[in-house]
């Protein structure tokens, strides 16, 4: 039987869980998740894996989320175990390649990715997107605005605020 490796830790965002296969990480559940909906998502994709805490994948993760959260990296070099169609898996690839601190749009993904006319179903990969921050589909916005985001709006607006990508209104 397979394994699947679950951790969790806090940052200055709060509570983070993770899950990874032996291929690599697989599941990012961000602060203000409950733990139920992150037994669901693993159960839903792993449905067959033995679960164990622990994994040198999952705290290679945190290492490296944490140094993204405090400001020291910019990009994540951590082996992912990306589950989805073949469609999700090319526009998230097009999501990871967004620049820290830049945002696209998810016409503009769709672009890039062949399928212009796609934008809806480029969203549709991002709401299924197992892989938040490292995978930054924060870093998507609509053309008309910030559009959603999994974590919650605030979570979008303070990373991408972060990255500088967003300008806070001082007056």
């Amino acid at each position: 039987m397979e394994k699947l490796f679950i951790h969790s830790f806090e940052t200055k965002i709060g509570l983070i869980r993770t899950a990874a296969t032996r291929k690599g990480l697989a599941v990012v559940c961000l602060p203000g998740e409950s733990r139920s909906s992150f037994e669901a998502t693993l159960s839903r994709l792993f449905p067959h894996h033995e679960r164990q805490t622990g994994g040198s994948i999952n705290l290679r993760a945190e290492k490296q989320i944490q140094g993204y959260l405090e400001g020291r990296r910019r990009s994540f070099s951590i082996k992912l175990d990306i589950r989805g169609t073949a469609f999700q898996r090319l526009a998230l690839g097009q999501v990871s390649a967004i620049p820290y601190g830049k945002t696209m749009s998810y016409g503009q993904i769709a672009e890039a990715i062949g399928h212009p006319k796609a934008s809806r179903a480029v969203g549709m990969a991002n709401a299924g997107n197992n892989l938040p921050i490292v995978i930054p589909c924060h870093r998507v916005v609509a053309s008309n605005g910030l559009g959603g985001y999994g974590g919650g709006l605030p979570m979008k607006i303070k990373l991408l605020q972060m990255e500088g990508a967003l300008r806070t209104n001082r007056s």
